[in-house]
């Protein structure tokens, strides 16, 4: 059985965590999956959008497998921090749009991996959370680095020291997701904002995507250099052309034909 199922259709790929006996909690096989299953999309230039999600409605990614944790020492464990890392960083670091559709529990590395996707799409049955302090452990896979960002450090500094799970309402409140849905119109509105994305500049995309990510931290005026450097490389590129023609031609631009 595969770990990952991989289904694409008009330029939209579904990655589905399929350990759904487990609350498809990850160990370090689904990490390798999941890792070369998102580099192939990233490399097949007939993916523009990557959706993650999990198997079944109770869970998108009910954190690390805590049974083979038990058993690991600690230059195991270091081993297993940097393996999720990387897979995080190939997530944040894609220049194709990735989102998370998140349907049920998201904990620990499940919500870190839910951090690291660019957009988050969440039903109302959706649970998030840091746990890992309950277990005498901190988030590992870049929890205590990317929720901040993402909610503040006050509330990101509540949620982990506490190890509090937070409902679907409380985390549209905090700005953890974009979006929360009833759970059958989870996979519709994830493929709808794919679909807006998908009607827009590939190469456009993959450098504002950049642009925001690298000017994350930076003193304004250096973000600023970097945005328009960024701005006028693309005007070397055919898809500023078709874009500022379709514009003036009064038309949809064709992109990806």
């Amino acid at each position: 059985m595969s770990l990952i199922i991989k289904e694409i259709n008009n330029h939209i790929v579904w990655l589905t965590i399929n350990r759904p006996e487990a609350m498809n909690a990850m160990n370090e096989e689904v990490i390798k999956e999941l890792d070369s299953a998102l580099y192939s999309c990233i490399s097949d230039d007939s993916v523009g959008v990557i959706i993650i999600s999990g198997s079944g409605e109770k869970a998108f990614i009910a954190g690390a497998d805590i049974k083979k944790m038990q058993k690991m020492s600690s230059e195991e464990a270091l081993v297993f921090a940097k393996a999720g890392q990387q897979l995080t960083l190939a997530i944040e670091n894609s220049p194709k749009p990735v989102i998370a559709a998140v349907n049920g529990y998201a904990l620990g590395g499940g919500c870190e991996i839910s951090l690291a996707c660019h957009i988050r799409v969440c039903s109302e049955n959706a649970m998030f959370g840091q746990p890992e302090v309950l277990l005498g452990l901190l988030p590992g896979w870049g929890g205590t680095q990317r929720l901040p960002k993402i909610v503040g450090i006050g509330i990101a500094n509540e949620i982990i020291t506490t190890g509090r799970m937070i409902k679907s309402s409380e985390a549209k409140e905090i700005g953890l997701v974009n979006h929360v849905v009833p759970q059958d119109q989870l996979k519709p509105k994830c493929e709808e904002i794919a679909n807006q994305i998908l009607k827009n500049g590939p190469n456009a995309i993959a450098e504002s995507l950049s642009c925001i990510l690298h000017g994350d931290g930076k003193a304004t005026q250096d973000g600023l250099e970097e945005e328009a450097h960024r701005f006028s490389k693309l005007f070397e590129k055919k898809e500023s052309d078709e874009g500022l023609s379709a514009f003036v031609e009064k038309r949809d631009p064709r992109f990806r034909e």
